[in-house]
């Protein structure tokens, strides 16, 4: 049952042109403008780059799917899943498994314009490896967006989701580098869930195995998140 529902899920969600523009497109868009301004020919920053908007691109699309649980909230597909077998618990669980589907796209499309268009060469483990890391890495967003969808409204949730996209993308060093922030706001980007998510996938394009604490880091957000998740669908639960 649970991979009937994330089936449909996926397909309900790559339909939809305004996901493909913002999670897809923008993304792309925005990292061959950033590495290109100038005529910039610094292979490291492309690099490092393409890890940062990837994560951008996994981290709108995770967050993104908080937007239609809310719209399914207020349009009563939720109130029908309620009276089928699925437990509350196998109901975040399919959402939180069609996030880690929806993310790949987003991915994928900015690590081939780095590889296509800017030049970057990394060994072929190596893309997949950066790949892998960005999509398990992506679970806390779509955990996060999918608290906001069940706890919010859907106008509210669409708000929240966006201004938690910008601010764990800007704080957590997606879009420039951790390295130009002053001291306070550095020490702040490392606890973040973005810059360790980052950071795991960096590691991989330098060949290093990523820290111990971006592990945990990134897991106790993780944790946290879940909870959030599973105690807004049961309070929507009772509020329907």
């Amino acid at each position: 049952m649970i991979t009937a529902y994330v089936r449909l899920e996926v397909r309900r969600t790559l339909r939809d042109v305004g996901f493909a523009i913002s999670s897809i497109a923008v993304p792309v868009m925005m990292y061959l403008l950033f590495t290109n301004l100038g005529g910039a020919d610094d292979t490291a920053y492309k690099t490092a780059a393409m890890v940062g908007m990837a994560a951008y691109g996994a981290l709108g699309a995770a967050m993104s799917l908080g937007t239609g649980v809310a719209e399914d909230k207020s349009s009563g597909w939720l109130r029908q899943l309620r009276v089928t077998p699925m437990s509350p618990r196998q109901v975040v669980t399919g959402r939180a498994l069609t996030g880690t589907v929806v993310v790949l796209p987003a991915i994928v499309a900015v690590l081939l314009a780095g590889g296509l268009a800017n030049g970057v060469r990394l060994d072929a483990w190596q893309w997949a490896a950066t790949a892998l890391a960005l999509w398990a890495g992506s679970l806390p967003f779509t955990l996060l967006g999918l608290g906001n969808g069940y706890r919010l409204t859907a106008q509210t949730t669409g708000v929240a989701n966006v201004a938690c996209n910008l601010g764990l993308a800007v704080v957590g060093g997606l879009w420039f580098p951790v390295q130009l922030f002053p001291h306070w706001l550095a020490t702040l980007s490392s606890y973040t869930p973005t810059s360790r998510f980052s950071e795991i996938a960096r590691a991989v394009t330098e060949r290093s195995a990523p820290s111990a604490s971006a592990l945990a880091v990134l897991a106790a957000w993780a944790a946290l998140f879940g909870t959030y998740a599973a105690f807004s669908y049961r309070r929507s639960a009772r509020t329907a």
